[in-house]
């Protein structure tokens, strides 16, 4: 009897393309035919790497820093990181303690890799960084997701953390500023994290990645800041894309006890070994480098998240929470779900956002994949000019379905 062993993996199968990427593909193929699509999918900052930046990239190219590095990133670097975690969060680190990897993604999957195990529980909060769930999910963990509500600002609450908890439970993950939401935690809400993480015995991840990009005199708090026992609790993910218009550079880092820090290193010399030679250079520039830059793009930023709020708070039926940091904002659209255009019924966020890409020729996230199916996420990390045009099709095509 011939046995037919699978051409795939029972993970492999289980995985979907990053739904972030594919709508952007999407977009973009319809771009190349000459549709002129407006994108509010992307999840990056469309100014330019600032000049400092490149020049210092530029310098390790023509001094021929292209050869292999240590694993977890050059001391160089380690080092700007450091300063960075003590200068922004009065934080003090050991190079042992901190690794540099491809990206903020890549920082999460080797952390993921490294202290998951098979049955180990993980707190996400939904709306979530749609990567959180299916990385856990690699790893053998179990996903523990956890709704929270628009009206506590998408953030999870000291009652629901408490219920969601087991003897299980080996992490929990805080992201603050949130992608999708915006959202972000105040000293104060932190505190009551930590407080449960500490008697129950889990881990916080906290990823970092948006901490400089926040509005209205927003505060920044790193949960591992609130004392050393909750320091020993904690593993920062972080990374330079956000911050320093830095995506396809792909260097992330993590920071937190050693042992773990360690096997990661372990992972990652296994699998990609370094992050690459020229943007680690790069790298040591925007952290240590002048910072100017980056209040110039959140002031940017800050004038659009105004404007994209109040228009969608004036669209008949919508609700959009004003976020207090990130470049994006999670409105509730589900007041039009049940309702048709042309006979196709919009039942769920996916349909909806079929809908505005095909009829308004706008891309926009559905909420679905942020384990949220009421709502839809809009970048507003692109020109004023396009935000205005993209809403004006959208509340156009809203009119359209009855």
């Amino acid at each position: 009897m011939e046995v037919h062993m699978s051409i795939l993996s029972n993970r492999a199968k289980s995985l979907r393309p990053s739904p972030t990427l594919a709508i952007n593909a999407k977009a973009k193929s319809m771009q190349a035919k000459g549709i002129h699509v407006i994108s509010f999918g992307a999840g990056e900052p469309d100014f330019d790497t600032p000049e400092n930046i490149k020049e210092a990239a530029k310098k390790a190219l023509d001094e021929g820093f292209t050869k292999y590095t240590p694993v977890g990133g050059i001391d160089d670097l380690k080092d700007a990181i450091i300063k960075k975690f003590q200068r922004d969060s009065g934080l003090s680190y050991r190079r042992s303690e901190i690794i540099v990897s491809c990206g903020g993604k890549h920082s999460f999957y080797n952390l993921a890799q490294a202290i998951f195990d098979q049955g180990d529980e993980v707190i996400i909060p939904a709306p979530y960084w749609v990567s959180y769930p299916p990385m856990v999910a690699l790893a053998g963990g179990t996903p523990v997701i956890v709704e929270t509500k628009e009206k506590d600002e998408f953030k999870i609450t000291p009652e629901n953390l408490k219920r969601a908890t087991t003897s299980k439970t080996k992490a929990l993950i805080v992201n603050s500023p949130s992608n999708p939401t915006g959202s972000a935690y105040t000293k104060a809400e932190l505190e009551k994290i930590a407080e449960i993480a500490i008697s129950k015995k889990f881990f916080v991840i906290s990823d970092e990645i948006y901490e400089k990009i926040v509005y209205d005199g927003f505060r920044f708090v790193s949960i591992a800041s609130l004392s050393d026992e909750m320091k020993k609790k904690t593993i920062i993910v972080h990374g330079v894309a956000k911050t320093y218009a830095m995506t396809g550079w792909r260097i992330g880092y993590t920071a937190g006890p050693e042992e773990i820090i360690s096997a990661m290193n372990n992972i990652q010399s296994q699998s990609t070994s370094n992050p690459t030679s020229i943007a680690q250079k790069a790298s040591v520039e925007a952290l240590a480098g002048p910072q100017d830059e980056v209040g110039k793009m959140v002031s940017a930023f800050a004038q659009r998240r105004n404007y994209i709020v109040d228009r969608l708070n004036k669209i008949s039926g919508v609700s959009c929470y004003k976020p207090a940091g990130a470049f994006y904002v999670f409105p509730n659209f589900s007041s039009y779900y049940g309702k048709s255009y042309q006979g196709k019924k919009i039942e769920n966020s996916t349909h909806l956002a079929d809908f505005f890409l095909d009829i308004a020729r706008v891309a926009v996230v559905p909420g679905v994949e942020f384990g949220a199916d009421p709502f839809e996420r809009l970048s507003y990390a692109t020109s004023m000019e396009d935000i205005r045009e993209g809403l004006n099709r959208i509340e156009e095509a809203l009119k359209k379905l009855s």
